[in-house]
């Protein structure tokens, strides 16, 4: 995909047009939305059998792809299972159409290394009405509703701390606001802008809504935004109740990926429930001891026939006690704790801004094995990486590019060029490590 192609999608995902015509496209998502509404509360037996069919109607989709075609009408469970290796730098074995006729995504994952996923427009629909769900639940219409989002954007130099740190988007409707320039000196900024917007909604990473809620608590400023809901990462039952005391808000958490095959939803700490209808989820158990058994989430998506991943391994993990059953896991009866694994890779300025997106430095770089964020003190950051066939200067000034958008001028950056990576004491190779906190 081409970067004015890549630029044009962005652009039209902040408009009205892209809200109504594209992620609400009327052809597919108010099915979606009446779908996903029938089957959080349909009986058993029916949220079985629409599962099935969809599952048969994904391995048919799945059978004309150059993967796929060595599984042709085999039964679902000899599809070995996919690990995300297998489709890094293959993509295109998995599509069943030209990339040009879908939508693009990556994840940087844990490797750094973007994986490039490409999505059905019936995907990009149904995918948004899994998050309006909880909005839709609560009898709020996501088309009026003022949504704050305070994410990873590069509209503002890294280094600059003067206000704004935010755009609006869909009319105004919509204010996006920058999740690396906040920090002490600029809370205050964010709270009275929170505040004159006047969300209904509030979407970030746990990481950055714990910030701000420990900035808010310092400074003893308060909010009041009725749901605020966290992505993308794992949320201690500590930080949400924190979450809810300085926003005055219900602290919804979603747990999901961009390869779209598995999603569940949490309503309080502690409790999250697989989301019915979204795909075909396993739970394969990888490790057990005395008490309890370690399970992989392995998912297969309903929705995307542009991209099907069959039995594609998520490496997010649910542990489980000995002798609780699965099933009624599986088939949303029964809630499960949570995710083990999924923590969020950031780094923190000398102003003491938590900086996310770290994931995105490795965005559009390619000969590039494996990249690894070292960050020895708040001022100084290494990034380590493995070369592949072809790595060249051109490759070291796109990552030095990628960093420039990300990090204020205050944090130098040294990028080396390694055989191996730095590993913890237990022998992991985490992608972002924070030596200065230890």
């Amino acid at each position: 995909m081409s970067a004015w192609t890549k630029q044009l999608g962005e652009y039209l995902k902040g408009l009205e047009f892209g809200e109504r015509f594209v992620r609400r496209n009327p052809l597919h998502y108010p099915r979606a939305v009446r779908t996903f509404l029938w089957l959080q509360e349909a009986p058993l037996e029916e949220r079985k059998a629409f599962a099935q069919q969809r599952l048969e109607v994904v391995l048919r989709a799945a059978e004309k792809t150059a993967y796929g075609r060595a599984f042709k009408g085999k039964p679902f469970d000899e599809w070995t299972l996919l690990p995300k290796e297998r489709v890094r730098g293959r993509e295109e074995e998995f599509l069943t159409r030209p990339k040009w006729l879908a939508s693009h995504g990556s994840t940087g994952g844990t490797t750094g290394v973007p994986l490039h996923l490409y999505r059905s427009l019936q995907s990009v629909c149904y995918e948004q009405a899994t998050y309006d769900y909880p909005l839709l639940k609560r009898g709020v219409n996501p088309m009026k509703a003022r949504v704050a989002l305070l994410r990873v954007y590069d509209f503002k130099d890294p280094s600059d701390l003067e206000p704004p740190f935010w755009k609006f988007a869909a009319n105004g409707r919509k204010i996006l606001l920058s999740a690396n320039h906040l920090c002490s000196k600029t809370v205050k900024h964010y709270v009275r802008a929170l505040r004159e917007f006047a969300p209904d909604v509030l979407s970030s990473y746990p990481v950055t809504l714990e910030q701000l809620s420990l900035l808010m608590q310092q400074y003893d400023l308060r909010l009041r935004i009725p749901l605020v809901i966290a992505t993308s990462e794992a949320m201690s039952g500590e930080a949400r109740r924190l979450t809810a005391n300085a926003l005055n808000a219900e602290v919804l958490q979603s747990y999901g990926a961009a390869e779209r095959v598995a999603f569940a939803w949490s309503e309080r700490p502690d409790e999250y429930w697989m989301f019915q209808g979204y795909g075909w989820v396993e739970l394969v158990p990888v490790e057990q001891d005395a008490q309890t058994i370690t399970y992989e989430i392995v998912g297969t998506g309903f929705w995307n026939l542009a991209m099907p991943l069959v039995r594609y391994r998520m490496g997010d993990l649910v542990v489980l006690p000995r002798g609780e059953p699965v099933e009624p896991i599986l088939w949303g009866e029964r809630p499960f704790r949570g995710v083990v694994g999924r923590q969020s890779d950031y780094l923190v300025s000398p102003e003491g801004t938590h900086i996310v997106g770290i994931e995105q430095i490795g965005e559009g770089v390619s000969s590039v094995v494996r990249l690894q964020v070292i960050q020895p003190a708040p001022d100084f950051v290494r990034i380590l990486v493995i070369p592949a066939k072809g790595f060249s200067e051109a490759n070291i000034a796109q990552i030095m590019q990628n960093v420039q958008r990300k990090l204020p001028q205050s944090m130098r950056v040294q990028i080396e060029v390694v055989d191996e990576l730095v590993r913890t004491p237990t022998g992991k190779t985490p992608y972002v490590i924070r030596e200065f906190e230890r």
